[in-house]
């Protein structure tokens, strides 16, 4: 059996941000366009937090990120364990952590991310018979 995969193969590398001067209605674009659902927000290359797309229900689309975002965002180092990250994620009920490299952004890794590696680790360790094994 193969090794579990790192942080850094389970994640989304070079991820959005977006900068909290931007509007709500620039970061939903964002996110319909990308089909993703939590954005860095930062400044300068500096993590600041993370405006998802359900801290902007409700918000007018001419309000500011800045005004959106949560500043207590879960990052972690490159090289965190993905147990770890995983185990924290879900006793805080979070849906995604920003991964970050010596104080950059490195990746975002979410729930979605989280159950391709728990689908792909099924694959691995319980395969589905061929069509002729299921004869």
């Amino acid at each position: 059996m193969t090794p579990p995969p790192s942080l850094k193969t389970a994640m989304t590398p070079f991820p959005f941000s977006i900068a909290p001067e931007e509007t709500v209605a620039a970061a939903r674009a964002l996110m319909d366009r990308h089909a993703i659902h939590h954005v860095p927000v930062a400044e300068e290359h500096r993590l600041l937090g993370i405006v998802t797309a359900h801290d902007l229900v409700g918000q007018p689309r001419e309000g500011l990120v800045r005004d959106a975002f949560v500043s207590e965002v879960y990052a972690v180092e490159l090289d965190a364990p993905l147990a770890e990250v995983l185990t924290t994620m879900a006793e805080r009920h979070i849906g995604s952590a920003v991964v970050t490299r010596l104080g950059r952004i490195a990746g975002v890794f979410t729930w979605v991310d989280a159950c391709r590696c728990l689908g792909a680790y099924l694959d691995e360790a319980f395969p589905r018979p061929s069509g002729d094994e299921a004869a």
